[in-house]
This record gives C-alpha cells, structure tokens and sequence, in this order.
C-alpha cells in the first residue's frame, strides 16, 4: 500500500495546481507509473480543457508501455460525455489494465459509475487510497455536492487587542483601516484566487470601498457578493463598476440601480439569513466563497454554524477600542506567521 500512497501523493500535488481555474469542476491529478517509474503526469488545468487523466497519457512518450502500467488518480475518472470525454474510456482504450483511485466522485454523474465501467472492462481497480487527504484537496467539490451549499471560510484581521475596526471617525474617507502588512495583503489575494466567490456585508461596503479582486496575485477574480437589504451602497462604489460579476442580495430590489454585470437576489432578512446566502450561491453554482465581513456578517454565519473554516490574521496594531472581532471555537489546524502577522486557522468539524 505504501507504494500506492507515494504515487497518490505526487497526484494530490499535481491537482493542486489547478486550485482556482477548475470550477465547477473538481481538480485531480493523475500519474502512469512503469516499473514503479513515472512515465506520465499531469491535472485538470482548467473547465472545459482536458482531464488530469488526458494530460497524463498524452505525457507518455513510448505509448506501447501505456498497457503494462499503472494509472493514479486523485478522484475517480468521469464516466460521462461532459465537455470533453469520459476519461474511463480513455483508460480502457489506452489498454491500462491497473486503476489506483484515492477517492469516489460524489457527483452524481459520476458517483462510482466510473469505476464500474473500468471493472466491467476488466480492470483492477483499487479504491481509497489517502482517502481523507484526496477528500480534502477537494472539500470545495465536496461540500457542495454532498451538503448543497458552498465551502465557506470566515476570514478576518484583527488588532492585537481584539479590534476589527476602530470607532467611526467624522469625515472619514472610505477606505480601510489596514490592521495587518503588505505580505498578508498579498496571501488574501492569492486566497481570492483560489475560491469562487467573496463576500461583504453592507456596513464594510460603505465604509470600506472594497474592490474584493486579485489585483496583487494573478488569477481569477472571484464573484462579489454583497448584503445590502436596504440598497444603501452608493452608486460608485467599485462593487457596482462591472468589472466583475457581483451579486446583490437585498430585501426589495425593486427601487435597484441599472449596472452592468450586477445581479440582485431577493432575501427575507427576518429569517435564517446565512442559510438563504447558501441556497442562493447553490443557485448560481458558487462552491466556495471567503466571507471578509464585517462584523454582524461574520456573525450571522458563526451563529448559524454555517461556516467550515476561519483564517484570523492579528496584526500590530493596537486601537484601545473599536468594533470588537468575532470569536470562533472550533479544531485548531495552524498557527504561522506572515512577517509580522500571526495567522491562525479553524476547522468547524
């Protein structure tokens, strides 16, 4: 088993480089392995473009030993007509008559159909290999597909002496008060890159002026999301600039202003808000989204133990008083520095 793990492990790397370009597609990798040699790799770089498991075979320089190999899979090969073509088939056409698999695709397209269309062909296929990490390179997939509803991470800086702001100044510009240093600054962007979607609260959005892109990291911006029951963010604001896909999600959209690329979504703020959040995310398709704040937003979500995962940044600065930062209990995963920054990470298990 050891040997199997090895080679899941390289495909778990490999998958990860597809982290923020796949959806709403899972990201896998995948090797072929001669003689306990890999002889080919590769992952799922974006939706719509070949599979890991394509990428992997078309890496084989000598096709003739495709036959005596072994094929590692992160998540089980897709056994449908998608946008491309189910890699089941193209594992049995190769003649690769060994199958390692770290964990079942819970799609329901899916969903151990593609490992029955391998053993039917004569495969040996083996099922679960590193299982707990393979289900966890995609908890984004499976949390979506398993529980109907997005991954969501909880995300905030605070002052070393508990503040996440401090009070309201007269005249003050909207823009934020940062907390934490250039180098956390970069991580969170790179972090939007890595998830579908992001989301403030109204207070945030009026004080702030948030733009919630990846201006200091390359890659993909994620959908703005935005409450606003009383549509009280003014017209300017960098939400409503249309430069990308924004959700508004209000309590009358009737009044709403006309914006390119802004879509309005109608809740009942009087009930079970964070649920409402995550069904209309569902929705739209949305698998994960880092919810910024601020405080009664974060809340909302804390309360309804709808959260999966809290990053809480504390940095130097020190306000004296201030709006005080939300309190999460959950399993402890990390605790790191950024520069000057702590960084702490929580599981909602």
């Amino acid at each position: 088993m050891k040997i199997h793990e090895k080679y899941i492990n390289r495909c778990i790397q490999l998958a990860q480089n597809g982290l923020g370009r796949t959806y709403p597609n899972p990201v896998v990798g995948s090797v072929i392995v001669h003689n306990e040699v890999i002889i080919g790799e590769g992952w799922h770089q974006k939706a719509g473009e070949p599979h890991a498991e394509v990428n992997a075979v078309n890496s084989v320089k000598v096709k003739s030993l495709l036959p005596k190999s072994t094929i590692y899979v992160s998540l089980e090969p897709c056994s449908h007509y998608g946008k491309t073509p189910p890699c089941s088939n193209l594992i049995i056409d190769c003649g690769i008559k060994k199958v390692v698999i770290g964990t079942v695709d819970p799609f329901s397209e899916v969903a151990g159909k593609g490992i029955k269309k391998l053993m039917d062909a004569g495969c040996e296929v083996r099922v679960g290999v590193l299982e707990q990490e393979c289900r966890e390179l995609n908890k984004r997939f499976f949390t979506f597909h398993t529980k109907k509803r997005p991954y969501i991470i909880l995300k905030w800086a605070r002052s070393s002496d508990g503040f996440l702001a401090p009070l309201p100044l007269k005249n003050a510009k909207r823009k934020p008060v940062w907390i934490t240093g250039k180098y956390t600054k970069q991580l969170v962007h790179k972090w939007r890159a890595e998830e579908q979607a992001i989301m403030v609260g109204t207070n945030t959005a009026v004080a702030d002026n948030p733009q919630l892109n990846t201006r200091l990291w390359q890659g993909n911006d994620p959908v703005r999301l935005v409450l606003d029951r009383n549509l009280r963010i003014p017209a300017d604001s960098y939400l409503f600039d249309g430069s990308v896909k924004t959700i508004v999600l209000t309590e009358d959209p009737s009044e709403k202003m006309l914006s390119k690329n802004v879509i309005f979504e109608t809740l009942d703020f009087k009930e079970d808000l964070a649920q409402q959040v995550c069904e209309v995310l569902f929705r739209h398709e949305i698998q994960s989204v880092i919810i910024e704040g601020g405080r009664q937003t974060l809340q909302t979500f804390i309360d309804a133990g709808l959260w999966d995962e809290a990053r809480i940044f504390t940095g130097k600065t020190h306000f004296k008083e201030g709006i005080k930062a939300p309190e999460v209990t959950g399993r402890l995963i990390s605790e790191t520095k950024v520069d000057q920054d702590h960084l702490k990470v929580i599981f909602n298990d």
